[in-house]
């Protein structure tokens, strides 16, 4: 076998001549062979030697879980600072590796999905200052932001207040509430200097990730504590962003054990009414955390990393809200040979809630939530023969979920204890040369459903070294929450609704055609299509014969639909240091009752998207060290439930800008102004709910960051 060594960038790399898995010929690995030739390559220092027994030793690629450990060891600008973005042309962001599509690392120009990825430099050069704004950098997203403190996040489709069909982890780790089967968005919260990566596939993802990752899946991934030696300090603060502050600190404890610890507070002002009043839902939150990554030997990597947060919200409709929390994690990699490599991890969370409730019933009833989850993940994977590249797994998942009741909402049990075993595997098979099919499946055994079956192929075809044309058909679930089974509200003797212990899973069969390309050194695009069929969606019906004919209201499966359209993407490095991103989704919805059934809202509740929304983001180097970025969206209107009417969010405009200073390399300073185009302006929310709907208003902040 003979392989290319070279050195880029500070990264030992190597190339192995004809290997029909390494599609872009591009892999880190730790090297025990003498070199045998040399050759030197513009740009670059390479070696060209002949192995015999194949003794290369690679490192470990990483599970569901352990994406970040692959990510911040093979992925070189992370650790560059802000100057590697401009330094790396379209060919090579295109190779950069991700883990999300197989759960093994792989260039992204040709992993067979419709993936994003949002780099640490764009979290930068946009300004955002919380995870849900860098996610607007995902084109294949639709992030609403509902007031100061809460967001609707969704991928083709269901963005509802309880949106529940997008996986989200972080480092390996399921931020998810078996509440509702959603994300809380605000207790998500990392220092986003320390993020190395955003990953986000739009698509279903069950048969690698599990349930509820049916319509996507966001991987969010911090740095290696390698790459964040040393001191960093921000600062800040503005108009509705109105103060905040961050510090790292990294060092090592031993000769390839290295640390970082990291704490950050921050405090955003009130958003406003429609009548420009002040809403009163002003948000302050702190958090810390530490990550260590030893690198014992070749063959093996050790992670432990935690973070605590604490938050507190105010709330329009009356009182306070409170949430904190902490979660532990602990990731094993090892490499068994050149071919085989496997991974353990274990997390540990904890989430408290007190939430002042307000609906029909009653104003400020403080409910509460504790939940425990106790996670372990094991994955191997080994190529079988010529052909066969397989990956396998098991997990389980055990939560302990507390509700305290409140008057006019409740969950019942208020204790429950839920068991999540699960498994998969994977086989990817090169069929021809240039051709591969991926057949796998995911078996997962819930306590409210029982077995769930997630089914996945997915065909490739490497049309040349540059493009890629994929296809795939999948099946999904979301299984029930919480809010399907156990809900009651108000919480009394009659309850006007109740969940249904006979709920069942919500599925999907998604069918996906895709092409990813680099036309040119200065272009590059993706655009996939997509069709969903999906069944047994939540509805709400009336009991017959019950208190007034129809109570209790209850949650039931009658509904069923379909959802289509297409999402593209694309780049084009007008000048070195000046490149221009676009993107455009359209999604088309048709969800109905089934025949024969009924559900009071008309089949309106489960959908609040917009048919399209497109942007267009600069980013643009200038003399005397500065830099502009500017980012324009257009978002449709979009439709919301109204008592099974329809009402309507108007589409809307909006520009964010900044412009940053580096007086020296280690110091920035930049002003940042965010929804430019308006004062304020709604992006979710039911308009006739004048004037307590909620807009967000126009924003500017500064920033200083140092490094050291």
């Amino acid at each position: 076998m003979t392989v290319l060594i070279f050195l880029r960038q500070g990264w030992l790399c190597f190339v192995r001549i004809g290997d029909p898995f390494t599609f872009l010929n591009q892999r880190c690995r730790a090297i025990r062979h003498r070199i045998v030739g040399i050759a030197v390559l513009p740009g670059s220092l390479a070696f060209l030697l002949t192995i015999g027994t194949p003794r290369l030793h690679a490192e470990a690629t990483p599970s569901a879980a352990t994406s970040s450990q692959v990510v911040t060891n093979a992925t070189p600008f992370s650790s560059e600072g802000p100057a590697a973005y401009k330094k790396m042309s379209l060919a090579e962001l295109m190779s950069l590796d991700v883990t999300s599509v197989s759960r093994q690392a792989e260039p992204y120009g040709q992993a067979p999905a419709a993936i994003q990825v949002i780099t640490q430099d764009e979290i930068r050069r946009s300004g955002a200052s919380s995870i849900p704004e860098a996610l607007r950098l995902a084109d294949n997203l639709n992030v609403a932001q509902k007031n100061s403190h809460d967001w609707a996040i969704s991928a083709r489709g269901f963005n509802t207040d309880l949106a529940n069909k997008l996986l989200v982890l972080i480092d390996g780790r399921t931020v998810y509430t078996p509440l509702f089967s959603g994300v809380f968005w605000n207790v998500q919260d990392y220092l986003l200097e320390d993020l190395d990566r955003i990953e986000v596939i739009s698509g279903p993802g069950g048969t690698l990730w599990g349930a509820n990752a049916v319509n996507g899946v966001i991987n969010i991934i911090s740095k290696n504590a390698k790459d964040t030696q040393g001191l960093y300090v921000e600062g800040g603060g503005g108009t509705v962003l109105q103060d905040f502050t961050g510090v790292r600190y990294g060092g090592t404890l031993a000769s390839n054990v290295y640390f970082r610890v990291y704490g950050k507070y921050f405090d955003r002002g009130n958003e406003v009414f429609t009548n420009g009043m002040d809403a009163n839902d002003s948000w302050r939150m702190g958090q810390g955390g530490f990550r260590i990554d030893a690198e014992t030997s070749p063959q093996n990597n050790l992670t432990l990393q935690g973070d605590l947060y604490g938050s507190d919200v105010n709330v329009p409709s009356g009182g306070q809200g409170r949430a904190s929390g902490g979660n532990l994690l602990g990731r094993w990699s090892h490499v068994i040979s050149d071919e085989s490599d496997m991974s353990l991890q274990l997390y540990y969370d904890r989430t408290h809630l007190y939430d002042p409730i307000s609906n029909q019933f009653g104003t400020a009833n403080y409910l509460t939530d504790d939940l425990d989850t106790y996670d372990v993940d094991f994955q191997h994977h080994f190529v079988l023969g010529e052909r066969n590249r397989v990956i396998w797994g098991a997990g389980y998942r055990f939560t302990h979920d507390v509700v305290g009741e409140a008057a006019n909402l409740a969950f019942l049990p208020p204790v429950l204890n839920h068991n999540l075993f699960s498994g998969f595997v994977q086989d990817e098979i090169r069929l021809l040369e240039h051709v591969s099919l991926t057949l796998g499946t995911k078996l997962e055994h819930n306590d409210y459903t029982g077995f769930e079956v997630e089914p996945n192929a997915r065909l490739q075809w490497n049309l040349t070294t540059n493009q890629m044309l994929w296809g795939a058909v999948s099946r999904a679930v979301r299984t029930p929450s919480r809010v399907d089974r156990d809900i009651r509200e108000p919480n009394g003797p009659i309850a006007v609704l109740a969940g249904m212990p006979s709920f069942v899973s919500e599925t999907v069969i998604a069918y996906e055609l895709g092409y990813r390309a680099q036309l040119s050194q200065k272009v590059s695009g993706s655009i996939s299509a997509f069709y969903n069929d999906y069944d047994n969606i939540r509805s709400t019906s009336i009991t017959p014969g019950g208190l007034f004919g129809v109570l209790p209201l209850f949650f039931a499966n009658n509904l069923q639909g379909e959802t289509y359209g297409f999402e593209l993407s694309a780049d084009y490095q007008v000048l070195d240091g000046w490149r221009l991103h676009g993107g455009y989704d359209l999604l088309k919805e048709h969800i109905h009752v089934k025949s024969g059934q009924t559900d009071l809202n008309n089949g309106l509740n489960e959908t609040a998207d917009p048919q399209q929304q497109f942007s267009l983001r600069s980013s643009f180097d200038l003399p005397a060290h500065l830099e502009l970025d500017t980012g324009l969206r257009w978002v449709d209107q979009l439709s919301l439930n109204n008592n099974g009417s329809p009402s309507i969010v108007p589409s809307y405009f909006e520009l964010d800008a900044r412009l940053a200073w580096h007086p020296t390399p280690r110091l920035e300073i930049a002003i940042v102004g965010q929804n430019l185009l308006h004062d304020h302006h709604q992006e979710y929310g039911t308009p006739n709910a004048l004037p307590v709907q909620e807009e967000i208003q126009r924003s500017v902040y500064a920033k200083v960051s140092w490094r050291w």
